[in-house]
Parts: structure tokens; sequence; C-alpha cells
């Protein structure tokens, strides 16, 4: 990235001058992509203080995080290198049903579909009939997440089976250290200090500059607010308010602690469900991450710690960390000159791993928009509706979790017996009545995901698709055993998780001390 005397907005010679505030994953993912894309007539500040911690728990991803890499030129081996990644092919969820039952939720495919019927159609009336086996065993994702195995590319045995999607476990510190490197390389300027107070114009109220403890003052044009869960600027400063989602997900702590690292290398992450919340599991190359995300109205703080430690498959590497949140989003995430990014815009828990997609998809979007110095309001709002529909279609993915269970604790009955948000509770019962399921423009989850959640929890639809109730069920019983076996076959074909690793993108030792 050049600094230039271009114009960056509207005839004006000086370029746009945007200041990052924040570092941590939020923002060197920002900063990166900004001194990536941007070239004339911009240039791209990031201030941060080593005083200031992060939260950095977000290590799980999906596998739209490959996109982000990719188009900035990181090669995927050296990133895995250079975070202790682990590859990632689904979520498995543990007692959320039913205390002793388990499911996938694996990207990619589940099935084929026949024309213009869904496969979960088919599946579901062989469901009904005794036929079908659980959906995962139709996916090939979930097959291999299963037997441990990892590969990348065209596959081994059929050109009618897909290529397996994934994602990754990385250690989010390792990767903004990676991101920070890579984004001075091009252009960032990094500036140490603690923000002391942040100057305004007192006409429009728009930022004008950032005062550091030290006495330097950054200006700016555009201000990117990646400060965590305090929103310095979005919130404190410019009093964009907060909307309050935890009547519908009353989750609010969290315990976060690393471990040593598990014989059970998986290449998933597993989210188990406990007595008042859920414990997550990220294996990475060097350790595991664990954590437990938890509602302090049906539980103490001490019991969820002990509980946690309890449930580690190595020896704890540091003491648990707690984490103290309000589910939820920025009223609006672009106002004034300050756009949100991150946990400084809200807040949803990492059930789904999209913390970070999140992050991806603001960054997206600032760029789609690139606010110069001469900025709308007509350019805010639409931002601020595709940012509140994203969050609101994500919310309700994760509510469904918590409400179709079938535990008998006091957190989970409370959770089954919510008013759900209109959005979520048609969709449930459209499913649950005829097997319809249908994605909602740009939101994240598609049919796929939602069938996932669902029939692992226990939905089996009443009826199928029309066209699926026709099939012979004889030639429905031999596609479904036909399709298990292809994926299997394919399967077995893979090396091991950690075989894989080793051979293409082992990560040099690291001191575990100083990773924890």
């Amino acid at each position: 990235m050049r600094s230039t005397e271009t114009s960056g907005s509207g005839g004006n010679t000086d370029p746009v001058r945007i200041v990052v505030a924040g570092g941590g994953t939020a923002g060197w993912m920002t900063a990166a992509a900004l001194g990536h894309f941007l070239d004339t007539g911009f240039t791209v500040t990031l201030v941060e203080s080593e005083e200031i911690g992060t939260v950095g728990v977000g290590e799980a991803t999906i596998p739209q995080i490959r996109m982000f890499n990719q188009a900035l030129g990181i090669d995927e081996d050296a990133f895995i290198r250079a975070t202790q990644a682990t590859f990632k092919l689904a979520i498995e969820f543990v007692g959320w049903g039913a205390p002793g039952e388990r499911y996938m939720h694996a990207f990619g495919d589940v099935g084929r579909d026949v024309g213009l019927c869904a496969f979960h159609h088919y599946w579901s009336r062989g469901r009904r009939l005794g036929i079908a086996g659980p959906h995962g065993a139709y996916a090939i994702n979930d097959l291999a997440a299963r037997a441990g195995r990892m590969h990348r590319g065209a596959p081994l045995t059929s050109r009618n089976i897909p290529e397996m999607p994934h994602a990754f476990h990385f250690d989010a510190g390792l990767y903004a250290a990676f991101l920070r490197q890579f984004a001075e390389s091009r252009g960032v300027t990094r500036r140490e200090g603690r923000i002391s107070e942040v100057r305004q114009d007192p006409l429009s109220g728009d930022i004008t500059a950032l005062a550091l403890a030290s006495g330097e003052e950054i200006s700016g044009d555009l201000f990117i607010d990646c400060t965590g869960f305090r929103g310095l600027l979005i919130g404190g400063t410019m009093g964009s308010g907060y909307v309050d989602w935890s009547h519908w997900l009353p989750c609010d702590r969290a315990l976060a602690v690393p471990s040593g690292r598990a014989p059970d290398f998986t290449p998933y992450t597993r989210a188990t469900a406990h007595t008042a919340g859920w414990q997550w599991r990220i294996p990475l190359q060097h350790r595991t991450g664990n954590g437990r995300v938890y509602c302090s109205a049906f539980t103490s703080d001490e019991e969820e710690a002990d509980s946690l430690l309890a449930h580690l498959d190595g020896p704890a590497l540091a003491d648990p960390r707690p984490i103290r949140f309000t589910t939820g989003r920025r009223a609006e995430a672009w106002r004034g000159n300050v756009i949100a990014v991150g946990l400084s815009s809200g807040f949803l828990e990492p059930l789904e791993s999209t913390s970070i997609h999140l992050i991806q998809t603001a960054i997206s979007r600032i760029l789609k928009f690139l606010p110069g110095k001469d900025q709308t309001q007509a350019a805010r709002n639409e931002y601020n509706r595709q940012f509140t529909f994203e969050m609101e279609r994500i919310r309700d993915f994760i509510v469904l979790h918590y409400h179709v269970n079938q535990r008998p604790e006091p957190f989970w009955q409370a959770m089954r017996e919510l008013a759900l948000p209109d959005t979520l509770s048609d969709r449930i019962e459209l499913f649950r009545a005829n097997g319809h399921i249908f994605r909602h423009g740009d939101e994240l989850f598609g049919e796929v995901g939602w069938f996932q959640v669902m029939a692992g929890q226990g939905i089996v639809p009443q009826r199928s698709h029309a066209l699926a109730e026709t099939i012979d069920e004889a030639d429905l019983k031999s596609y479904l055993e036909t399709l298990n076996g292809l994926y299997v076959r394919e399967v077995e074909r893979y090396p091991g998780h950690a075989d894989f690793i080793a051979r293409h993108c082992a990560a040099p030792p690291l001191n575990l001390g100083a990773a924890a």
C-alpha cells in the first residue's frame, strides 16, 4: 500500500486517513485487508496498547476464512504453520438433543439432491420408513471427521463425490501477529499507546482524532472501532445503543482455559451441553482450547470452573479466564464516521464459530462501501440494514440449538419454553410439518445447515416433498445405501488428520507456557 496525493473522495487531493482503533484478531484482519486492497488515496494506521488484553477465544472458524486468506494471497500451509492450526471439517454437538446423543453439523452437502427435490426430503421419508441412517451417514465431511481423517482437493475414488470443504482451528493471538507482519509489509502504520481521549468535531460530532496517553494525536477521516466489548468509539463516543438479546440467549458468562494437546487430535470442534450451558473443545497443534459458556442465573462461577477443569482432555496450562458478555448487537454498526468491527459491533456466543466470520463480513462491507471523506446517511442506513439482517439470522440459528432439546435441567427446560422470534418459530414449524427449508436472502446458514441441526436434535418432518413420496421404497433404500457406500470408500483412502498435518504443514515446536 502506498501513500499518495491522489484523491480518495470528492476531488480532495489529500489521502483518506483510516484509523483502526484496537488490535487483536479484528484489528489486524481489518488492517491487513485494507492495506492489501487499498492503494492510492488511502493511509491506514492501527492504534493498539499492549496494556489492554484481547478476548482471543475465537479459534474455530468456518470455510469462508479460506476466502479471506486467499484474497490476501496467503499460502494456506504457511498460515497453518504460523498459527499452530489444525483442520476443521465439522462441529460435533454432544448432548444437545438429549443427554448422550450426538451429531455433527458438517461443512458441505449432505447427500445429493434428485432433480428439483432436496436430499433431506428423501432422507426424512427414509427415516420414517426405518431405512435411512443418521443424516451424517450421507455427508463426506461428517464421515471423515468421525474417522479422524483429512484430505484436500479432488476426490480419490469417484467424480460423483464432492470435494470436502474445510476450515481451521487456530491460535487467535498467533493469527493476529501473523497478520500484523503482513499488514505492516503493505504500508500499514502501527502506533503503540492507550487512547486517553477522543476528539470530535463540534458541529458534526464526527471523530477527528484519537489522543494517546503519550500525548500523540492520531487524526483520521474514517475510524474503525476494534476495541472489543468496550466499544470505545462506536458506543462510548458516538452513542450507538446496544440491542439486548439476552431474553433469547441468556448465557452471559464464559471461562476459557488452554490445556495440553490431547491424543484425540480431531478435525472438528466439539460443543458439549452441560447443566447450564455448554463447553467447547478446539484442538490445535500445540494445545487444546477449552471454554465453558453458561447462564449465571442457573449456576455459579465456582461450579462452572470446577466442572470445566474436570472435563479437560489434558492438564490445564493456566487458570480459567472469566469473560462476561451480553448477547446482542449495536443499534448502528456505522454511525457518523465510525464503523464497529468485531466485538464492538455485538456479540453472539461462538457456538457455530461465527465470531471471526463476522469480522470478515464487516471488512467486506467496508470495502464495498469504501467510505471516504464524504459519507452519506443513505450509505450508513444500507450498511446497518445488512449488518442487522446478518446478525439476526445467525441469532436465530443459535437459538435453534438451545430451543429444540429434551434435556431435564431447569436451564434447558426454560430454553424449550422460550417465546421465539417469529422468523425462527415459522421456520421450525415449516420443517416439522413437511420438511421445507428456504434460505432467506444472503443469510450465512443455508438449507443444509438448518437441516443438520434440526434433524440432529430430533426433528423428523411429518411429511416429505411429494416427489420424494413417489419413489419406490426399495429404490429409496438402494439410493441411500449407494450414497453411504461411495462416501465410506472414499474416506477410507484418506490419511489420518495428524498424519496429514505432519506431511504438509506441521508447525515448529512452541513454548506452551508462552502460548497459554
